[in-house]
C-alpha cells in the first residue's frame, strides 16, 4: 500500500500542466499541455503559439484584409505558403469526401447571404443562382501545386478548368480553419515532446490526459437560439476516448437572423445556394484530427438529421452527437462510441 501511495504521489509531481491563453481568429483561443519531459522553455512554447496563429491568420483569414486569402478573393496574384497548399489540398478531399456539402469554393454564396465575408442579405432567386452557377469546387484544379507558375506564384484564373471562364474564384475556409488551427497547434506540441493536451481555438483537439489523469470531459452547449457564451449553459456532457480526437460542434444558434418571422441560418447547402431548415439543431462530431471534426459537423447541419444519423452509424472514424427540435422539445441521440455523462 505505501509503494502504491508514493508512486501516485510520484507521478503527480513529475507531470507539469500548464495553461497558453491568448487572442486570435476573432476570440480567445488556450491550450492546456503536460510539459513534463519537455525542454523547450514555456515562454518559448507561447511564443511559438503565438506566431503559429499569426501565421494562420495571416494565411487563412478572410476578415485580415492583408491575407494571401483576402488578395486571392479580390482576384490578385499571389505566393502561397505552405498552409495555403495545405488547407486547400484538406478542402478538396473534404469536397470530394461530402459530395460537394462542403464546398470551400462556394465562398460568394455565403456572401450573399450575409454569413461570409462581405455584408448581405436575403438574396433574390435570381441572384442565388447567378452566384451558384459561377462558384464551386467543380470549377478548380484539385491541385493547386500544379497551378503555380515557375516562381511559385498563383493567378487565379490560372486556378480555374476552364481557362474561358471569366469569373474568378473565391475561397471561404470557415468550414474547417479553426479545426485546421487545432491541428497544426497540435502538431506544433507533438514536434517537442508534449503527450497529454487540449486545444481550444473555437474548436478542440485532445490528446492523452487531463490533469486529473483522466478521460478529456468536454461540454456541449445548449442549441438555444443566442447562446453565444460557450460554457454558459450546456445541454450535454460527455468524456473523450482515449486516443487523439479532434471535438467539433456546428450549430444554427448563435449566426443567423430572421427576417418575415422566417429564421435564416449561416449553414448554407452549397448545392442549393439557400440556408438549411430541418430539426437538427447541432451536431457534435468525435474524429482523428479537429479539421475533419469540423468538416464533418457542418456535413451534418448541411444534410440534416434522419441523414447524419445513417452516415455516422456507418462510418468508423467518427462519433456523433445529434440535437434536435421534437416538437419543440430539445432531443439528443448519440452513435454508439459516444459517451453522455450528462
Amino acid at each position: 500500500l505505501l509503494s502504491a501511495i508514493l508512486l501516485a504521489v510520484s507521478c503527480q509531481q513529475t507531470d507539469k500542466y500548464v495553461q497558453f491563453t491568448g487572442y486570435a481568429q476573432g476570440g480567445t483561443w488556450s491550450v492546456k499541455a503536460n510539459l513534463s519531459g519537455v525542454s523547450v522553455s514555456e515562454k518559448e512554447i507561447k511564443d511559438s503559439l503565438d506566431s503559429i496563429l499569426s501565421q494562420i491568420d495571416n494565411s487563412l483569414s478572410g476578415y485580415n484584409k492583408g491575407s494571401l486569402l483576402s488578395a486571392f478573393n479580390a482576384g490578385n496574384d499571389i505566393v502561397p505558403d505552405s498552409l495555403f497548399l495545405d488547407i486547400y489540398g484538406r478542402a478538396v478531399a473534404i469536397y470530394e469526401a461530402t459530395e460537394g456539402c462542403v464546398d470551400a469554393a462556394s465562398a460568394p454564396l455565403f456572401d450573399v447571404w450575409g454569413f461570409g465575408f462581405k455584408s448581405g442579405e436575403m438574396p433574390s432567386d435570381e441572384r442565388v443562382a447567378q452566384i451558384l452557377g459561377g462558384c464551386g469546387m467543380r470549377r478548380l484544379h484539385r491541385d493547386m501545386t500544379a497551378a503555380l507558375s515557375d516562381s511559385g506564384k498563383l493567378t487565379p484564373k490560372d486556378l480555374l478548368l476552364n481557362s474561358a471562364d471569366e469569373v474568378m474564384p473565391q475561397l471561404n475556409y470557415n468550414a474547417i480553419a479553426q479545426g485546421y488551427s487545432c491541428d497544426v497547434v497540435a502538431a506544433y506540441l507533438y514536434s517537442v515532446g508534449v503527450k497529454d493536451m487540449m486545444v481550444d481555438i473555437g474548436e478542440i483537439f485532445c490528446d492523452g490526459v487531463n490533469p486529473s489523469g483522466r478521460q478529456w470531459t468536454i461540454g456541449i452547449d445548449s442549441p438555444v437560439d443566442g447562446n453565444n457564451n460557450p460554457g454558459e449553459k450546456l445541454q450535454a456532457i460527455f468524456k473523450v476516448p482515449a486516443g487523439p480526437h479532434g471535438v467539433v460542434t456546428s450549430g444554427n444558434y448563435r449566426k443567423f437572423y430572421v427576417k418575415d418571422g422566417r429564421k435564416y441560418a449561416h449553414t448554407i447547402d452549397p448545392r442549393t445556394g439557400y440556408p438549411v431548415s430541418h430539426s437538427l439543431l447541432s451536431a457534435t462530431i468525435l474524429a482523428p484530427d479537429a479539421t475533419m471534426a469540423d468538416a464533418y459537423a457542418t456535413y451534418c447541419m448541411v444534410i440534416g438529421l434522419d441523414a447524419s444519423k445513417d452516415f455516422l452509424s456507418l462510418c468508423p472514424d467518427l462519433e456523433g452527437c445529434l440535437i434536435y427540435d421534437d416538437g419543440g422539445e430539445f432531443k439528443i441521440w448519440t452513435s454508439a462510441g459516444f459517451s453522455i455523462e450528462k
